[in-house]
């Protein structure tokens, strides 16, 4: 036995393997971490740094005060499109409107002269017919009621329907004949004052309301003269002056020429 068995010795003990092993382990873990924090920190100093902003969040009367303000938008934007319309519209109805007026005047302008132009037409006929009914009451003075001569017609209407009835006379009188050779009170009315472009009504009841009630104290060359009630009228005849009158008086008589003092009429209407 050595002699310096009994002395400890003073050399480190062995580690295990597995202590090695850990301490390593814990070591190169410690080493890691570290050089995994110095690779983020390099990272992050590299990034630039970036400011957050939150957005504020739309509540419901934020949303409801949005949308009437564009509601009111809208109605402000449709009111000026409307009174645009409306401008527009009152121009064009300005414009139309004098237009209207202008072809009123025109219209009423021509209406006036044609009025005018009418009345002294008819003056020139009235005076012409007053004439024509003088000349035929002068012709027909001193003649008898049955035996008279037809003096010469005058010209225009009225002198075509007495010169027409004057040229029947003698024909019979036939109730309801039409001529050429016999006729009735009103056929024989009837045609004569066909022959101045005027259509009468083919009987007595009718005749009687034709023309413009005249009295008799007025009565005038070629007026008609009717004998009942006007409307209910139940024998007609023509006035030819000179308080004389030609008609169709009846089948003893045939168409004659008559005095109305012998037999008064009932009424009178002046149709030319």
């Amino acid at each position: 036995m050595s002699h310096t068995a009994h002395i400890p010795s003073h050399r480190k003990p062995r580690r295990s393997a597995t202590k090695q092993a850990l301490r390593a382990g814990v070591a190169g873990g410690v080493l890691s971490t570290l050089a995994v924090a110095a690779a983020a920190g390099t990272a992050t100093a590299a990034e630039p740094v970036t400011e957050t902003i939150e957005m504020p969040t739309l509540t419901t009367d934020l949303s409801t005060q949005i949308a009437q303000s564009a509601e009111a938008t809208q109605q402000t934007a449709d009111s000026y499109e409307l009174r645009a319309e409306q401008d527009a519209a009152a121009v064009k109805a300005a414009k139309q409107a004098k237009e209207d007026q202008a072809q009123a005047e025109k219209k009423a302008e021509a209406k006036a002269k044609a009025e005018a132009a009418a009345k002294k037409k008819a003056e020139e006929e009235r005076a012409s017919r007053s004439a024509e009914r003088t000349t035929l009451s002068a012709a027909g003075s001193g003649s008898s009621a049955s035996t008279a001569e037809a003096p010469a017609p005058a010209s225009g209407s009225v002198g075509s329907v007495i010169s027409f009835l004057k040229a029947q006379l003698g024909d019979a009188y036939v109730m309801g004949a039409s001529g050429p050779n016999a006729w009735d009170c009103s056929s024989l009315v009837q045609a004569a004052f066909k022959q101045a472009g005027v259509d009468l009504p083919r009987v007595s009841q009718d005749q009687s309301v034709s023309g413009t009630p005249v009295s008799l104290s007025n009565v005038q060359v070629g007026d008609i003269l009717y004998w009942g009630g006007a409307g209910s009228a139940y024998h007609v005849g023509v006035y030819i002056g000179n308080g004389q009158y030609l008609d169709a008086a009846n089948p003893g008589k045939g168409v004659v020429i008559q005095d109305l003092s012998g037999y008064p009429a009932d009424g009178a209407v002046r149709v030319l």
